[in-house]
């Protein structure tokens, strides 16, 4: 069976065990919200909705967002959420770049779990293994979600789905980014491609790490590690 039919058929039964009415998500413009789109259409038909939701982000962003939706008829729903984001940067304590950054995915996620409550659906993801190995998400916000179906997909692999399902090429072609500050990009921020990335994921699951570049497996090592705790459910205290 075709690897998206084997995603929708699984997202399907996702809604029919948490007897959901159907899918909401985040559009961004990116080539993840796009086949996360894409599929969710697939399986759920008109009981799936898009959110675009800008917060500080380039118009570029909404129209490529509103592209996909179009392409594959998809209901949309627009939030900007650029005065949130300032009422709360005003009202808060001042912050460095990260903290100030994190506010937008929790913000959209915050929104997405509105709609979500209203309409009965489940929170659709658009994280890829890529991302969920090394703990590039941002915790209780793009992470906070209900459904991952591109979260055993490396970001290679999310590509190669994308041209099967026929996700406009500028959408693929386009750096990847969590649109978190101006010229802001997912492979400027991490200093690593995601090719090399996903080969050295994929050589550290299969413990054949000879011949890997070194400086970028001890970099990627260490990004694991250190979000351990991003992909561990929460510690609880058991008394005795």
């Amino acid at each position: 069976m075709e690897l998206h039919k084997q995603i929708v058929n699984w997202i399907r039964t996702q809604v029919k065990k948490s007897d959901k009415k159907g899918l909401v998500f985040g559009l961004s413009g990116g080539i993840d919200s796009a086949v996360v789109c894409a599929l969710s259409k697939l399986a759920v038909g008109e009981n799936a909705l898009g959110l675009i939701l800008p917060c500080k982000s380039a118009p570029r962003d909404v129209e490529l967002a509103l592209k996909v939706a179009k392409k594959f008829g998809v209901k949309t729903k627009k939030v900007v959420l650029d005065r949130i984001f300032d009422a709360l940067v005003k009202i808060y304590p001042k912050a460095g770049h990260l903290a100030k950054s994190n506010l937008k995915p929790r913000l959209r996620m915050a929104v997405l779990y509105y709609f979500a409550n209203i309409l009965d659906y489940l929170v659709v993801g658009t994280g890829n293994k890529s991302e969920l190995a090394v703990g590039y998400f941002t915790k209780h916000g793009d992470g906070g979600v209900d459904i991952l179906p591109l979260g055993g997909l490396l970001k290679t692999e999310v590509r190669v789905l994308a041209r099967s399902l026929s996700i406009p090429h500028e959408i693929i072609d386009r750096p990847p980014s969590a649109g978190l500050w101006p010229g802001q990009t997912d492979e400027g921020e991490m200093d690593i491609t995601y090719d090399e990335l996903d080969k050295i994921i994929t050589a550290v699951e299969n413990e054949q790490t000879k011949g890997v570049d070194k400086r970028n497996l001890l970099k990627v090592n260490k990004m694991m590690a250190y979000s351990e705790h991003k992909r561990c459910k929460t510690p609880v205290f058991n008394k005795n």
